[in-house]
């Protein structure tokens, strides 16, 4: 007897559960009802549920003109001194990165040599060789460009 009530209870509750309005997908939202503006925007999703798991809010950029970021409560202060010491010594380890990764494009962009690098050994008999050291050598510059734009962004933050 318990157990046809145990059942008939869990058909009532998982009946709301199954019974699902139409979903609209409209770009990376979704929603269940459509305003007429939206509506050429908005594809009917169609097969099987959907979940939907919020998820978590971006934080505020801290470049914002009139934000203040605080430290949360109950972090460790730092004193100003040490604050200063410890951003010296983050400059000069970007300083030192720099200048290692400008000597590494130096040297890319040299052997590259404007797209024509010297053949070396069996690449004058296999031209596909050449071409394929020809295009590695591209992406490293590239690589090696982007590296030194990127400290360059690191060392503008610290100022």
């Amino acid at each position: 007897m318990k157990h046809a009530v145990l059942i008939t209870l869990l058909a009532l509750l998982s009946g709301p559960v199954l019974a699902q309005d139409r979903i609209y997908r409209c770009g990376n939202e979704y929603t269940n009802t459509v305003s007429p503006a939206r509506a050429k925007e908005c594809k009917l999703v169609e097969g099987g549920n959907v979940t939907v798991v919020p998820g978590t809010r971006p934080a505020a950029n801290p470049a914002e003109p009139g934000r203040v970021v605080t430290a949360p409560p109950g972090a460790p202060r730092v004193d100003n001194s040490e604050q200063k010491a410890r951003d010296a010594d983050a400059r000069a380890i970007l300083d030192s990165e720099l200048r290692k990764a400008e000597a590494r494009l130096a040297e890319l962009q040299k052997e590259y040599n404007n797209g024509e690098p010297d053949k070396q050994g069996g690449e004058a008999r296999n031209y596909q060789k050449y071409l394929d050291r020809v295009a590695a050598l591209k992406e490293a510059v590239t690589r090696a460009e982007a590296d030194v734009a990127g400290i360059k962004r690191e060392m503008g933050r610290l100022k």
